[in-house]
């Protein structure tokens, strides 16, 4: 019995590691989320899967533990999958079509949507503990933990080297699940419940049945994304992408966020002539991210002998190349599959003009490309009078006090290492930053050096750049604030603030309930669970400062979480 209930126990741990991985993909999807929704999402898994080991307290009045294990394996095997489905299905049911999701909202979804899993699949380890004891009552916890632990490692190991890449959600979910089933059906013939067995062989066989006859993931996403046609749906291991087509335009939407659409002619042009403009003479430019929506082949206009574009998710410029085939065509864009933080600081090269195309630093790895250290990195492979460039927020006539820090903070920041900078209200906040001189005329500046464009015009510049605009930006910026380096990365703490302001929730309302609530849970404690809270508060700690720490210095924490 031991045996069999162990591999019950690491089966477990296969299918939580692999359910956990995936069910945090398909929130960030749906909340649009960042490292906050991670600890969201972290936070109720481990407080559910405590609820459930703390309610089989029940377990030790179980006559026969084998067979409830087998039908609570059989429970979890199916579940996550329908958990998939329903999230997919709710998602615009029971939010707002196209709206941002905020904190509480997230909260409570995730708390519910994760629910049946956790606490079922903590009850089962206080169960397999229960049946594992011995009359002395020794070993049984040890031994269970370190064989779900066990499971666990090898889930998150298929799943992050092997599986993500080739597999949707539902088909790689669907292993484990047949595992668990196989695993339910022997425990339950050698307690010779064949109904049971009966019962597992027909749902593992009708598993089988929808993954070659059924394109669920097809239908269920295309169902997220009605109104528009679903061309391309794909993992990698830096997150799910979806390719849409509405209209003609085709959006590339990475983990629930839109990262490129094309005729979005106002936002190409922007990130590329504000830089460009200030040295049309330019022959060596540095792309960070973006290249597939046109701005590389946009940069071809202004003579250039070389654009090196840097992408860190190989399948946004597999996919770029198959259905934007003309961004990428020309020979004189140079295609390089890496980290553009850690190609800057390993490359010995130097370019005239450098433009990060990332969006705003709403998590720590998008932050590494807004700090005082990168900004060193940058000016180290900038030619003499080089101009560096990114855009931060958008701005609609209107500072909010949230908006004004995180200008600020990249102002104070980039003063740091650059001589000049020139700040530019566009459809988002420009930042211009040289050792040389910057030209505030930028209209004259492209009029003059022959490009042509279609949005970016002599009209369309002097709207923008309104004496009332260009104050605002003066005053935002010259305020005192808080350098963004990367230990402390205050820029992503100021876009956080700026994206809640957006929610009228009060926030120290949940501080206190939570804060109130975990008191009296404490002060109720008796010593030796007070040390194993301790133990845990610490661990948790740890775990998050080793994710942040990871991520800050290889920027890669999407990928490796599995293993971490």
């Amino acid at each position: 019995m031991n045996r069999r209930v162990g591999v019950a126990v690491c089966a477990l741990g296969v299918m939580a590691a692999m359910t956990q991985l995936a069910l945090m993909r398909e929130m960030l999807c749906v909340f649009s989320g960042n490292e906050l929704a991670l600890g969201v999402i972290l936070g109720n898994w481990l407080l559910l899967t405590g609820l459930g080991s703390w309610l089989g307290r029940t377990a030790s009045r179980v006559r026969h533990p084998q067979r409830i294990l087998a039908l609570l394996l059989m429970f979890v095997a199916l579940l996550p999958l329908a958990q998939v489905f329903t999230l997919r299905e709710l998602r615009n049911v029971v939010f707002v079509r196209g709206a941002t999701i905020g904190l509480s909202e997230t909260v409570t979804a995730s708390f519910l949507w994760l629910a049946p899993f956790c606490i079922v699949s903590g009850y089962i380890l206080t169960l397999a503990c229960g049946a594992l004891a011995t009359p002395q009552g020794r070993g049984a916890i040890g031994t269970v933990y370190v064989t779900d632990s066990v499971g666990s490692v090898l889930g998150g190991a298929l799943f992050t080297y092997v599986l993500v890449r080739r597999l949707d959600h539902f088909a790689l979910l669907s292993l484990p699940a047949l595992v668990c089933l196989l695993v339910a059906g022997w425990l339950a013939w050698h307690e010779r419940q064949l109904w049971v067995v009966g019962a597992a062989g027909i749902m593992a066989a009708g598993l089988v049945v929808a993954l070659v006859a059924l394109d669920v993931d097809g239908a269920s996403t295309a169902r997220l994304f009605s109104g528009q046609r679903v061309v391309f749906r794909g993992n990698s291991p830096y997150g799910k992408l979806v390719v849409t087509e509405s209209a003609g335009q085709l959006n590339f939407i990475e983990n629930g966020l839109p990262v490129i659409a094309t005729h979005n002619i106002e936002e190409v042009e922007e990130t590329v002539h504000y830089p460009m403009s200030q040295r049309p003479r330019a022959q060596r430019v540095l792309l960070i991210a973006g290249g597939v929506s046109g701005t590389a082949r946009e940069i071809l206009k202004y003579g250039v002998a070389e654009v090196t574009y840097v992408e860190l998710d190989p399948l946004i410029i597999t996919v770029g190349r198959r259905f934007l085939p003309g961004s990428l065509a020309d020979p004189r864009i140079r295609v390089l599959n890496a980290d553009g933080r850690l190609f800057v600081k390993r490359t010995r090269e130097t370019f005239d003009v450098v433009i990060v195309d990332v969006p705003p630093p709403s998590t720590s790895q998008i932050n590494r490309f807004f700090t005082s250290e990168f900004f060193d990195e940058v000016k180290r492979v900038l030619a003499p009078g080089g101009v560096f460039a990114f855009s931060l927020g958008h701005y609609e006539n209107f500072v909010s006090p949230e908006l004004a820090r995180v200008l600020a903070s990249a102002s104070t920041t980039l003063q740091r290492t650059f001589r000049h900078q020139l700040v530019i209200p566009g459809g988002r906040v420009f930042f211009l930053a040289s050792d040389g001189e910057l030209y505030a005329d930028i209209s004259t500046r492209i009029d003059q050096s022959g490009v042509s464009t279609h949005f970016v015009t002599r009209h369309y510049l002097s709207a923008v750049l309104t004496p009332d605009r260009l104050a605002d930006m003066q005053r935002a910026t010259a305020a005192r604030a808080t350098v963004n380096t990367d230990f402390n990365p205050v820029l992503y703490y100021y876009h956080l603030m700026h994206w809640m302001s957006q929610f009228r929730e009060r926030y120290g309302l949940w501080a206190i309930v939570l804060v109130s609530g975990f008191a009296a849970y404490l002060v109720r404690t008796r010593a030796v669970p007070f040390a194993i809270f301790a133990s845990g508060f610490a661990a948790s700690a740890l775990e998050v400062v080793l994710l942040l720490g990871f991520q800050i210095l290889c920027g890669s924490v999407y990928r490796q979480v599995g293993v971490i």
